[in-house]
């Protein structure tokens, strides 16, 4: 019984929950942002570069001639997804930008630690504590400074 009520302690610890929840936010937004690139973003690009279907951009590897790439799949030919690749690019460098920016906003409200008061030392110009009195690189006597 011993391993059951560590196990329990653990998932209640707040952090294992936190994480869960991350997770599962973080699942649903990807699908979001796959949702973003291959109905909203990619359908105006491929007609600005002259009507190309992103998602159907592939190079058949067979000997036979497809039309589209479901086509290929359905034939078990083997191919190389180009466009299936642009579009998973796409959507991770939205999803990293997304996240940096996340990241940079939490970072500018977390409280950054105080850094102990300095002074510099007249002789050899090394960072000191403000509540030392001899410079511990070359024993200056900075009680004055």
């Amino acid at each position: 019984m011993g391993v059951l009520k560590e196990f329990r302690d653990f998932a209640a610890r707040g952090n294992v929950i936190d994480l869960a929840v991350g997770v599962i936010i973080g699942a649903s937004f990807g699908k979001i942002v796959t949702s973003l690139v291959n109905d909203v973003l990619m359908p105006p690009i491929g007609l600005l570069l002259g009507k190309v279907d992103f998602s159907n951009l592939f190079i058949n590897l067979s000997d036979k001639h497809y039309d589209s790439l479901g086509a290929a799949k359905a034939a078990g030919a083997p191919t190389i997804n180009i466009g299936l690749f642009i579009n998973a690019m796409i959507d991770f460098l939205i999803v990293a930008f997304v996240i940096f920016l996340i990241v940079k906003q939490i970072n500018r409200f977390l409280k950054k630690p105080d850094e102990p008061a300095k002074k510099d030392c007249p002789r050899c110009c090394s960072s000191v504590a403000i509540k030392a009195t001899k410079c511990p690189c070359c024993t200056a006597d900075i009680s004055d400074v």
